[in-house]
C-alpha cells in the first residue's frame, strides 16, 4: 500500500518552525503571553511552517512556495530554490542564506523576483542563467555545469544533468544546459530534479533521502515516466512538484510501496 502524507502549508499538523537570529527555534505561546502581560509586544519573528525530515544534525524543514519554487531550512541555513512570483510570496518567510536556480525558464528564473528577495545571499546557477545576471548578482553567483560540485551557505551541492530525452521535447530542455541539484544536509541527500525527463543520470542515483520530481507534458514527463524513474533510484521520500495537470493518484499507485509519496501545497486549492 502506498504511503502518502499531504503537506498543507499553513494548515500542517506539524510544528511551526521559527527562524530568528539565523537559528531555528521552537515557538512558545507562553512567552508571547508573558510579554503581553508585562505590557511588551512580542518580537516579530519570521515563522516558516512545513514538513520535516530528520538528519543527524537537526530537522530539515521543507516549505513549498508554488509550482517549482521551494525553501529548505536547516540549522541557520535557508535555501531558496527557483524563486519566482514576485516578492509577495516570500514576504513572511525567512531571508535566504543561499539561492539555487536550475535554469532560465520563467517559472524557475525571474530576475525581478530574484533582485527583490536575494539580499546578499550567494547563488548557484547554471551557466545560461549566470550569463543573464546583472553584474551585482554575478559577483555573488557561481555557475555550475552538469557534474560540477560547489557549496552555498555551507551546504554541499552537486549539479546533476536535467534534460528531455523524448525527441519532440528536446527543444524545451536540451542536454547539457540545465541543472538539477543534490544537496547534502549532514547524513541526508536531497535531490531537486529541475525540469527533466527520466534520464540515465537520474535513474543511476543512489542514497537519496528526499527527491523533488517534476511531471507535466510536454515540458518534463508523464506520471508513468516519473514513477518508473523513482522506482529505479528509490528515494526514501518523493515529492511530486511542477505537476500542474498531472494525475497524482495515478503516480502514487505506480510508485513502489516502500517509497513514501508526499504531497506539498504547490498550487492554490483546486488548481493542481
Amino acid at each position: 500500500m502506498v504511503r502518502r502524507r499531504d503537506v498543507i502549508v499553513g494548515l500542517s499538523a506539524l510544528p511551526a518552525v521559527q527562524l530568528a537570529g539565523g537559528a531555528l527555534a521552537a515557538a512558545t505561546a507562553q512567552e508571547d503571553a508573558e510579554d503581553e502581560a508585562a505590557g511588551e509586544s512580542a518580537p516579530q519573528e519570521q515563522v516558516m511552517e512545513g514538513d520535516t525530515v530528520e538528519t543527524s544534525q537537526g530537522n530539515l524543514v521543507i516549505h513549498p512556495v508554488a509550482h517549482a519554487s521551494l525553501l529548505l531550512a536547516w540549522g541557520g541555513h535557508v535555501l531558496y530554490v527557483d524563486p519566482v512570483g514576485g516578492a509577495e510570496p516570500y514576504a513572511d518567510l525567512p531571508a535566504p542564506t543561499g539561492i539555487l536556480i536550475t535554469h532560465e525558464h520563467g517559472d524557475h528564473f525571474d530576475l525581478p523576483t530574484l533582485e527583490a528577495v536575494a539580499g546578499q545571499a550567494p547563488l548557484i546557477v547554471n551557466e545560461a542563467v549566470y550569463n543573464m545576471l546583472p553584474e551585482a548578482l554575478k559577483g555573488r553567483a557561481t555557475a555550475l555545469a552538469n557534474g560540477d560540485t560547489g557549496s552555498v551557505s555551507g551546504i554541499q551541492v552537486r549539479a546533476v544533468p536535467a534534460y528531455n530525452t523524448t525527441p519532440e521535447r528536446q527543444q524545451y530542455h536540451p542536454q547539457g544546459r540545465d541543472n538539477g541539484y543534490i544537496l547534502t544536509f549532514a547524513d541526508k541527500l536531497v535531490y531537486v530534479a529541475g525540469d527533466t525527463e527520466d534520464t540515465e543520470e537520474m535513474r543511476a542515483l543512489s542514497g537519496i533521502e528526499v527527491a523533488f520530481i517534476p511531471m507535466n507534458l510536454p515540458y518534463t514527463m508523464d506520471v508513468e515516466q516519473a514513477a518508473d524513474a523513482v522506482n529505479a533510484f528509490q528515494p526514501a521520500i518523493v515529492y511530486p512538484y511542477h505537476y500542474r495537470g498531472s494525475d497524482l493518484d495515478a503516480f502514487e499507485e505506480l510508485v513502489q510501496p516502500l517509497i513514501e509519496v508526499r504531497r506539498g501545497a504547490w498550487y492554490p486549492e483546486g488548481e493542481g
